[in-house]
Parts: C-alpha cells; structure tokens; sequence
C-alpha cells in the first residue's frame, strides 16, 4: 500500500464478513492499514479471523470479532448492533463471506446441495445481511457504504456446472446491489467488487498446467492476489470513491472487459 493510501479510511470503521482466511482476511488487514478500526466475522475458522484481530490490533487500529452464520437471519440481525457497540462507529459494511463448494467437504456435496448452500449463503446471505446494513448506516448522520461481492464472469458465462451455479448466484448479488443502489442513495451508497482468477484455496489446488493456462489467458498475464482485491474494497469505502454507486469493478486483470 502506497504512502497516500495510508489514512483513506482514518477515523472509519468497517465490518468484513468472511474475514478469517483470503480475500476478507486481506480487506480487513488493507482497511487496518488505511486508518480504519474493523470488525470481523467467522463461521468456522475462529482460529483464522483470531489471527486477523491480533494483526489488526497490532497496527494500532481497533478490533472485534464475532462468530456469524450470514444464512442464519437471527445471527445476521445481530452483527451490526455488536459490532457497532465493539467499535463505537460503523461506516462500511463488507458482504464478503461465501460458501465453499469447490475445495473440502463442500467440493463432495451433490449439485444440488451446493446450489442450495449458495443461494443460502452467497445470495440470501448477502441480500439479508445488506438490509440489516441499510438500517443501520442510513439512520447514522453520514450514512454508510455497502460493498458486495460478485465475480467478474457472470457478464460472460464459463462452462460447467459449478460455474452455472455460481454465475446465478453471483449475477444475483450483482443485480440485487444495482437495485438497493438506486432504493438507498443518497444516503448509503452500494458497489460491487466481482473478482476474477484469484490466489485463494480453490487457485492452489489446481495443477500447474492449469494455472499457467489461466495466467496466459489473462491480459495482465498473472493471478490476480486476495490483496488486489483488498485495494479496489479499501478504495470503494474511501471518500475518493465518494460519488461512485450502483458500480462493478471487476479485478480480473483483464480477463473479462
């Protein structure tokens, strides 16, 4: 991170869900560095989202963590209020956690399972999860920020089953996010982060013939890392990005335009 982005998010406070291990780990640990105290969630890695709380308090910044299922309604309703106590303020909000159907137990589940885990998690978890968002930051004087997150090939489709399901559920959050955009600006303003071929568990259990394929496939010629990501996140919940919503921006690296 550059010398200028280092105070992007002073006196700011951000929850990333999904944040114990990739690409949540690496926006929480970004808007640490960018002056932001940030709250944390996990389903089943306290240990991992443990870790990401003492790095962030290490920074000097604030930091909570907090055990949250974002299928589960109740526990859902029930983040933000904690969170906001734990930090005193809450001004972005990051829908990032998702279900696993392609490395471990969930790679076994039946094409159905996973689609239903997907849309449980991914989709009706994003969707209740940014309500709960929506009452809290437009009741604050300054309103808030929502980030979602897409993936950048639901604009042009991949073949297979696993990214059929994905697509939907991702196009989902995708055209959802336009919608509560245009329902709760001027208050709260809503982007979409959709990324593309990115370092995390699924990328290492690929062989290397594969990635190299993906790689040479990609305009900018490498994976993209879980903290490119974390640059766009750190950016859209900056006050430079202050008159951008309803927008995607894809982290691809080029490999959908």
């Amino acid at each position: 991170m550059s010398d200028n982005s280092a105070a992007q998010l002073a006196g700011r406070a951000m929850l990333v869900t999904g944040a114990s291990s990739g690409i949540g780990r690496a926006i929480a640990l970004a808007a640490a560095k960018a002056g932001a105290d940030v709250a944390i969630t996990y389903r089943a890695n306290e240990k991992g989202a443990r870790d990401v709380e003492r790095e962030i308090r290490a920074l000097g910044r604030k930091a909570a963590t907090f055990r949250a299922d974002v299928a589960d309604e109740s526990s859902v309703r029930e983040l933000g209020p904690a969170a906001l106590k734990a930090l005193g303020r809450l001004d972005v909000w990051v829908n990032n956690a998702g279900a696993d159907v392609l490395t471990g137990g969930g790679a076994l589940l039946s094409d159905s399972d996973k689609l239903d885990l997907l849309l449980a998690v991914d989709l009706r978890g994003t969707i209740l999860a940014s309500w709960r968002a929506v009452e809290l930051l437009s009741a604050q004087p300054d309103g808030g920020v929502i980030i979602n997150m897409s993936w950048d090939h639901v604009l042009t489709g991949m073949r297979g089953t696993n990214p059929q399901m994905y697509a939907a559920v991702k196009g989902g959050v995708l055209a959802f996010s336009k919608s509560l955009a245009r329902s709760v600006a001027p208050r709260v303003r809503v982007n979409v982060l959709a990324p593309g071929w990115i370092e995390t568990a699924f990328g290492e259990s690929l062989d290397e013939k594969t990635r190299r394929e993906i790689a040479g496939t990609t305009p900018l010629e490498r994976w993209g890392t879980p903290e490119d990501v974390a640059g766009a996140a750190v950016f859209l919940a900056s006050p430079a990005a202050a008159f951008l919503t309803g927008q995607t921006i894809l982290v691809g690296g080029g490999a959908v335009m």
